[in-house]
């Protein structure tokens, strides 16, 4: 099994988080499956990361189009299925328009999974631009009684840059205050809102905080991913292709489309 994984950043800008999300894939992958980590392209920003972007729904709509693309491109190289690794979801939602392969987002798999088991759940922030959206998703997809809260962290942003750096202190202090103001909202488990963080939590072995759970949305979302193979091969969970949102054209006509509109083919 072959796995697109599509992370909300560039490779080699921060090689410690490559490596986190390397090894983080790698331990949690069944025998068999290969997980391919895509990025953005090096020219997208110059720093190191992509925070000064992702705040703004108009470079969003640009990054989702780019993600939702990448999704038919997965599916026409032989991948299996295909995630896109922020907890904004971006390109999620076309993706499944264009791509008939099981589609996953970071954000939708972990909030929808504590739904389905009976769990309200505490996002924990550290960007505050994010939490708008993020809610907005939460609403879109229908789960909102289950979310206990939003907490954006205190000195979240400082912690976390800290962290890329090898130093953890004020990050764990700074997310487990955050978890104590989560659970005193009425969490049951903690989902972290971004991808970047998640991976820290991961690398600092940190499953639990203040006595909650926390979930691994990007790990969930292989494990789904991998599930949803499995179902579709043994025809108990497919995709249907009835209907506006799900039917597509034939190939030709798509690849049509795409060299008119697009000026190349996917």
């Amino acid at each position: 099994m072959r796995i697109w994984f599509h992370k909300h950043t560039v490779e080699g800008r921060l090689p410690l988080l490559d490596e986190w999300y390397r090894r983080h894939l790698e331990e949690i992958a069944s025998p068999g499956t290969v997980i391919d980590i895509k990025t953005l392209p090096a020219d997208t920003y110059t720093d190191r990361t992509p925070f000064g972007l992702v705040g703004y729904h108009s470079a969003q709509v640009l990054f989702s189009e780019y993600f939702a693309h990448s999704a038919l491109r997965a599916e026409r190289e032989g991948y299996d299925a295909w995630i896109t690794a922020a907890g904004q979801d971006p390109g999620l939602r076309d993706a499944r328009h264009l791509a008939a392969i099981p589609t996953l987002g970071y954000g939708q798999t972990a909030f929808s999974l504590a739904a389905m088991t009976g769990q309200r759940f505490g996002v924990l922030g550290f960007m505050p631009r994010l939490e708008e959206p993020i809610r907005a998703n939460i609403a879109r997809y229908g789960l909102e009684p289950w979310l206990s809260g939003y907490e954006v962290l205190d000195g979240g942003w400082d912690a976390v840059h800290r962290s890329l750096e090898g130093d953890f202190d004020a990050f764990v202090e700074v997310y487990t205050e955050g978890a104590r103001r989560a659970a005193a909202a009425g969490a049951e488990i903690i989902i972290p809102a971004e991808g970047i963080p998640n991976e820290i939590l991961w690398h600092l072995g940190i499953h639990q905080l203040e006595g909650l759970p926390v979930v691994d949305p990007a790990g969930l979302a292989v494990k789904v991913a991998e599930t949803l193979v499995n179902l579709g091969e043994l025809r108990l969970f497919t995709r249907s292709e009835q209907g506006y949102w799900l039917d597509r054209p034939d190939r030709e006509t798509a690849q049509h489309l795409e060299k008119v509109l697009l000026g190349s083919h996917l």
